[in-house]
């Protein structure tokens, strides 16, 4: 199978016979890579299908600025999903129905209307979120929603005639209003007439006490027995499909039937009439409506590639105008998700192609992963040129590619007389032709399907012709000539994928720079192949042979070894970097505060100085100007002695601050156990010295207390506790009554998600009434007002369920059924 992905499709448009088969040669690349169902997976993540539309128009770009756009896009969505609160109403898709429009006198249903309105909002939301962030948040995103039509003249519009349901007000019009009250007037009349029948029926024992009326194709009726049908005078409609029951409509309530038919009659030409009139206001908007639809559509597409990119770890990595690789921990995305449900790790890849090593040689056993390998390595650079972020380090790079030609799968064509190496040939044709300094090409068993000797020569001139033209690729093969070529030739490569000579098994890792070994014949006598066929083989293709293969394994082990011991090596000296840096940071910091607190120290001394020299002087100036005035003078000299016992108590507080921060080099003098001593009494709030809480003195005993903390009594040493006073108490208070930033986030989310209805149709008893239960907490959590809960009628076993349950919830103001226009009692309102 060949596909070439090129960036002269543009050329091949110019007949609808290339396009065709430019078409077909891309769908076979996708099914062969599995972006087909990438694609699938995507469509899954889209909200409507808007986005699905968009995914199905993924193509493959060559543009570098194009590509920076869609990848940066995507880019900024995750960044969206995880930290910002994006409007996430439902995408509805109402496009064929504004195509319908503009043929005059056609109309949108109050369905797509109401879709239309929410869509037209949700899109007015959007904008409104990028036009309230800054030039610095969402560059690519932002351009994007530049210019967008955002309608706020069609929602006032729409408004006027559909209420908060999505169906016509009854005040749309005049005319519907007058439809609509007649209507209730009637219905009422039939009401009261179908009970007085009911009520009779009962009284004559043809039907049974607790017989209610029913609706049948719009018509309120009573169901009978048959054996009583004839007793009751009315018109018969229908009957149950055991036929134990006829459902009639009594005699008084026809008439009164067929009017409120006239009458829903004209109550429908009245909505057509409006909807019609609405539709022609939005008819002339269209071409702008469909612009903003574009919009949604690709916010819609843009968000799914964004969810699929946090799926699957995917990140943006640098790219680059110029043709390279350079891929640090890739992943294949599908085998990654299929191995996380199964519990299991991806061996990450990581290769390198540049300029000087352009083609890469892997060789190795089968089942090693060298198919997986190609695989990885064409879906990743395709999904990357379609504008997908890809699983791998960010610091990866990736460059752009004009083609990618891949070689495959065994493509054997019974119709077109091909055989397998046949069509490897066809391919090759191609290849040659196409081959150039941006063209990529992964070639899968690369000479195999025929005479080896051969095969391998043939593909050995193929391999020195794509590396002429200063093609890329990714190659797998067995062929040991092909292992020496690349060896010996410049721009070529070997890589290997490693195997585990020991445990017999594969390890599924990429070693780029040596040539991998087949282990043949490891494998065949881990299979159980007899040993005497093992050493026939041995002895026909040559020991020399069977060592050198020995002897490439120890050289790629060693070279495992060493390069774990440089990486261990690497570690550790950027451990103990950092560990540097960080003291010197530290050293420096505390270098920086002892200067603070010195300079500090100096010009605190300096003040209290000059204030007490200034104190001096003043003190020497009053009694002068006392001239010895025993009085005055004695008044002087106390302010003189407050003024030294004030900063005497100040310097040793600032004393005792310092002895709590630096540590003493002598040791302390015991005092004795009276100084400092606090006293306390029964009654005393206290609490232990370190600790939060408060609690109160029970009982003193020597030096113990008993101490109540709650309903909890503890016996504690009276040393351990301090007074509390009463502001200290209500600080205490206050803290224990405070509602944490985490909490109420949490009941912000809540109000902003929670739904006003709740549907427990379908489920057994226990189950609704859990979830109701639930739904109940929310809804007096959230502070709403009423609620409506869909149990539906059956036999109203749910609905009494539910009722008794909320009989018990002290929240619930009342509650009652809907009006019979809106379920009726089927639907519970709740009102708290």
């Amino acid at each position: 199978m060949i596909t070439a992905i090129n960036e002269e499709c543009a050329i091949f448009a110019h007949s609808s016979f290339s396009s065709i088969k430019s078409m077909i040669q891309q769908e076979t690349f996708e099914t062969k890579t599995g972006f087909d169902k990438i694609r699938d997976l995507l469509k899954n993540l889209c909200s409507s299908q808007l986005g699905k539309d968009k995914v199905d128009e993924i193509d493959y770009s060559t543009n570098y600025d194009t590509v920076i756009t869609l990848l940066n896009q995507t880019h900024e969505f995750t960044k969206i999903i995880e930290e910002e609160d994006f409007p996430s109403d439902p995408f509805y898709d109402v496009r064929e129905g504004l195509k319908r429009i503009e043929t005059e006198g056609f109309y949108l249903s109050e369905q797509e209307l109401y879709e239309l309105r929410r869509s037209i909002e949700t899109i007015a939301e959007i904008v409104k979120f990028f036009e309230e962030k800054g030039e610095e948040h969402f560059y690519y995103l932002k351009q994007l929603a530049t210019d967008v039509f955002t309608f706020p003249d069609l929602i006032r519009a729409i408004d006027r005639i559909l209420d908060k349901f999505g169906h016509i007000k009854d005040n749309a019009t005049p005319e519907l209003a007058s439809i609509r009250r007649s209507i209730s007037i009637e219905e009422s009349a039939i009401s009261r007439a179908i009970s007085h029948a009911l009520q009779l029926a009962k009284k004559e024992g043809f039907i049974e006490e607790d017989t209610k009326p029913t609706f049948r194709d719009g018509r309120l009726l009573i169901p009978v027995p048959p054996a009583y049908k004839r007793k009751i005078r009315g018109i018969v409609h229908d009957e149950s499909a055991t036929g134990k029951t006829v459902f009639i409509e009594p005699e008084a309530a026809v008439e009164i039937n067929n009017k409120i038919n006239e009458l829903k009659t004209e109550e429908r030409k009245e909505i057509i009439k409006i909807l019609t009139a609405i539709s022609s206001e939005i008819r002339p908007r269209t071409p702008e409506l469909l612009d903003s639809y574009d919009f949604l559509a690709q916010i819609d597409f843009i968000r799914a590639k964004a969810l699929f990119a946090q799926e699957t770890d995917s990140t943006l990595p640098k790219i680059k105008r110029e043709a390279l690789m350079d891929w640090s921990l890739a992943k294949h995305p599908l085998l990654f998700l299929n191995n996380r449900k199964l519990g299991k790790e991806v061996v990450p890849l990581s290769i390198t192609l540049n300029a000087t090593n352009r083609i890469l040689i892997i060789s190795g056993p089968n089942a090693g992963g060298k198919s997986v390998c190609l695989k990885t390595v064409g879906l990743l650079q395709y999904m990357m040129q379609c504008g997908l972020l890809v699983p791998m380090h960010a610091s990866s790079q990736m460059g752009l590619f004009g083609k990618i030609l891949i070689d495959i799968g065994d493509e054997q064509s019974i119709e077109n007389d091909l055989s397998t190496y046949s069509s490897h040939l066809t391919n090759m044709k191609l290849f040659v032709k196409q081959c150039d300094g941006k063209s990529l090409l992964l070639i899968d068993e690369f000479g195999s399907g025929t005479e080896p000797r051969i095969g391998g020569a043939i593909a050995e001139a193929l391999l020195d012709h794509f590396n002429q033209k200063k093609s890329f690729g990714v190659i797998t093969t067995h062929y040991t000539n092909l292992k020496n070529f690349a060896e010996e030739t410049e721009g070529i490569i070997n890589g290997a994928m490693l195997y585990d000579r020991h445990r017999m098994q594969p390890l599924f890792q990429l070693e780029i720079g040596n040539p991998g070994s087949s282990f043949a014949v490891e494998i065949a006598r881990k299979i159980g192949l007899p040993e005497s066929v093992i050493e026939e083989a041995t002895q026909k293709v040559g020991e020399d042979f069977v060592n050198m293969d020995k002897y490439l394994q120890d050289v790629v082990r060693d070279k495992r070894y060493w390069e774990a011991k440089r990486q261990s090596i690497k570690q550790k000296e950027k451990r103990l970097e950092e560990l540097t840096a960080k003291y010197e940071e530290e050293l420096e910091e505390m270098s920086k505060l002892k200067k603070a607190v010195i300079r500090e120290a100096k010009q605190e001394s300096q003040q209290m100085l000059d204030q007490a020299n200034a104190a001096i002087e003043k003190t020497i100036r009053e009694i002068k100007e006392a001239q010895a005035d025993k009085e005055k003078t004695k008044e002087a000299r106390k302010k003189f002695e407050a003024f030294k016992e004030e900063h005497k108590q100040k310097d040793e507080g600032d004393i005792s601050n310092q002895r709590r921060i630096q540590p003493r080099k002598t040791s302390p003098q015991k005092t004795t156990k009276e100084e400092g001593k606090e006293t306390f009494a029964v009654g005393d709030t206290v609490r232990i010295k370190g600790q939060g809480g408060h609690a109160t003195i029970l009982e003193l005993k020597g030096d113990n207390a008993t101490i109540a903390i709650g309903q909890i009594k503890s016996t504690v040493k009276t040393n351990r506790l301090e007074k509390m006073s009463k502001n200290m108490l209500k600080k205490e208070n206050a803290k224990s009554s405070f509602v944490s930033e985490a909490t109420s986030d949490d009941i912000r989310q809540r109000q902003l998600h929670f739904k006003r209805e709740i549907d427990v149709r379908g489920m057994r008893g226990d189950e609704a009434l859990q979830a109701v239960t639930y739904f109940i907490d929310d809804a007096i959590m959230v502070n709403v007002d009423q609620v409506r809960i869909l149990h539906g009628t059956g036999t109203g076993a749910l609905r009494q369920l539910i009722r008794q349950y909320l009989q018990t919830i002290s929240g619930v103001k009342n509650f009652h059924d809907e009006h019979i226009q809106f379920g009726g009692a089927g639907i519970t309102v709740v009102e708290f």
